[in-house]
């Protein structure tokens, strides 16, 4: 992926948006486990980072993929993950397939009011039973009339406390598990629909949700694309996620590192900087290298994907090795800090508590290997 000026000036205007609206109001969004999402985004429809790749003719600026993975990386300034992840939930989770495949009348009730901040969206997939087992899903969708009825719960669901809209996927059939599914449109406003709230040990200031539908009606026109193809268009969704994921971590790791350099420069043990020690810079050396691999893995995939190729291989790894490599960063780092990385409001920690969900959530480290054997052809043959 190449950087044109286009795309600096679009990073600019992110971080220069992270550095004055989000920043200054962090550490009280994480005490209250939540961050003012309608004010937010708001804000981001104003400025129009909201619909990035989405057509013009809904609000959006019309552009390719390589725009939203600018504004993640630069998200990545942000001093907490649980915002960017909110943002990330909206802007390419739970709007790509409605984007894509959803009617023009849905896509003018729903994603245009998305892209301008008036509405907040959430993306429905995993439940109480289950999460990277997308195929094991409960909740179901029968017809009835020109409605939908929807009876089931979701977990997990980032934005759930807030959100106006879900896109849902849901059972519409009895047909093999892969086939049988659809995403659907569902205001969470409608009669039947209960929330919960989720707390968590990091990504505190995302508000976190269990969904409950109990005979929840909404007209079939919500439908996305074609019923039974939900499986098919969420597996699309999860590229863009696993995407976005590895690009919104690549500053923050950055970060880390250089915050690590200046306080082990400050910091004096036994006569002399700790950053003087040759386990110390050598780790820290180590741990650029790395993160530079992975930048160079996440631009590789992007390419692949704007360039309309089966992105599926390199998403998984990006996703599998921006999960690992959080959760070393941070807790190499943290070491460095002793006993001032263990406290709660430093940034080595707070980047330790919010970076683990990253190889859980969008799909386990364990899934993301088992995709990459699939597409190797190195799975076991079934007995």
């Amino acid at each position: 992926m190449q950087w044109t000026p286009e795309h600096n000036a679009l990073y600019d205007t992110v971080a220069r948006f992270v550095d004055k609206e989000l920043n200054p109001h962090v550490a009280e969004w994480e005490r209250n486990e939540m961050f003012p999402a309608h004010e937010v985004f708001k804000k981001l429809g104003k400025l129009g980072l909201l619909g990035l790749k989405y057509p013009e003719e809904f609000g959006g600026a019309g552009l390719d993929f390589s725009y939203s993975m600018v504004m993640a990386e630069a998200l990545g300034t942000c001093r907490v993950a649980g915002v960017p992840m909110a943002i990330g939930v909206h802007t390419d989770m739970c709007t790509p397939a409605l984007a894509r495949f959803g009617s023009d009348a849905l896509r003018r009730e729903f994603l245009a009011p998305s892209i301008a901040g008036d509405l907040v969206g959430c993306i429905g997939v995993s439940e109480p039973g289950g999460g990277s087992d997308v195929a094991a899903l409960k909740t179901s969708a029968r017809k009835d009339g020109d409605d939908y009825v929807i009876d089931g719960s979701k977990m997990w669901i980032t934005n759930g406390m807030q959100a106006d809209w879900c896109c849902l996927l849901a059972n519409t059939g009895e047909g093999p598990v892969h086939k049988n599914k659809s995403l659907i449109v569902v205001p969470l406003d409608a009669p039947g629909v209960t929330r919960q709230k989720i707390h968590k040990i990091g990504m505190d200031s995302s508000d976190t949700a269990q969904l409950f539908f109990d005979g929840v009606r909404v007209p079939q026109r919500h439908l996305i694309g074609q019923e039974g193809m939900g499986f098919m268009f969420q597996m699309m969704q999860f590229q863009e996620e696993r995407l976005w994921g590895a690009a919104s971590s690549l500053r923050n790791l950055d970060l880390l590192i250089d915050q690590t350099i200046d306080y082990t420069r400050q910091r004096h043990a036994f006569g002399k900087p700790l950053l003087d020690n040759q386990v110390v810079h050598y780790r820290l050396a180590e741990l650029r290298t790395e993160v530079e691999l992975l930048r160079s893995l996440t631009y590789r995939a992007v390419d692949q994907y704007v360039g309309g190729q089966d992105a599926a291989k390199l998403a998984s790894m990006v996703k599998l090795k921006c999960g690992r490599l959080i959760r070393e960063v941070a807790d190499s780092c943290l070491q460095y800090w002793g006993g001032m990385g263990f406290t709660r409001d430093n940034p080595i920690s707070q980047a330790y508590r919010d970076g683990r969900l990253v190889s859980i959530g969008g799909g386990a480290d364990e899934v993301m290997l088992s995709i990459i054997c699939k597409l190797e052809g190195t799975l076991p043959k079934a007995a």
